[in-house]
């Protein structure tokens, strides 16, 4: 579960995680849950058999299964309606899914990530989040401290982009002043990286 405000680069932890790992190999699926009308988000995840519901012409294996043998990343997890995490719950216990429409529960190897901004603590105690899926989530809890918390990152990060924006650009900019560097780093960054 990784955890961290807004814009903190909780996706890019989520596939440095994959990249240095046994399942590297594998395919990198990010699922933004907030990105979805939530009566699509079960057959985005599961996937769906064609005629499942309206507008269903041809049947979709999903997201889990688009991640087989890799990473699944469901990004702000904390926006996930409550129906649909008993549903996701259940697939994280059984290791299988179930696609709307369909009669056979097919097994997935996937790993995991999922990320918020949001205090998960505060919404199960508000009944909002499901408590036995935070234990689900929550074994190794990796949290991704704001930009004003880490400015020793701030000078890396802009000598970062200004390479790679001066090298698509085609630019020959090697590096920031000192002076600029001094003021990227007394800014708060409160939409952070």
């Amino acid at each position: 579960l990784i955890l961290g405000e807004s814009g903190t680069g909780k996706e890019v932890a989520a596939r440095a995680i994959h990249y240095h790992s046994r399942r590297r190999e594998g395919p990198f699926v990010a699922v933004n849950m907030t990105a979805l009308p939530s009566e699509l988000i079960e057959a985005e995840l599961f996937g769906h058999e064609r005629g499942a519901y309206t507008g269903a012409v041809e049947a979709r294996v999903g997201r889990f299964r688009e991640a087989q043998g890799g990473t699944l990343l469901l990004d702000e997890i904390g926006d996930l309606p409550l129906p649909l995490q008993a549903k996701l719950l259940r697939v994280l216990q059984e290791r299988v899914v179930s696609p709307l429409g369909g009669r056979q529960a097919i097994p997935i190897d996937v790993r995991i990530l999922a990320s918020t901004h949001r205090d998960l603590d505060a919404l199960v105690r508000e009944g909002r989040f499901r408590e036995d899926l935070y234990f689900r989530l929550n074994v190794v809890p990796l949290r991704v401290a704001p930009l004003r918390e880490r400015k020793e990152d701030i000078g890396l990060l802009a000598q970062h982009f200004l390479q790679q924006h001066a090298t698509s650009l085609n630019k020959r900019i090697r590096a920031l002043a000192p002076e600029a560097i001094e003021a990227l780093v007394r800014h708060d960054w409160p939409g952070n990286v």
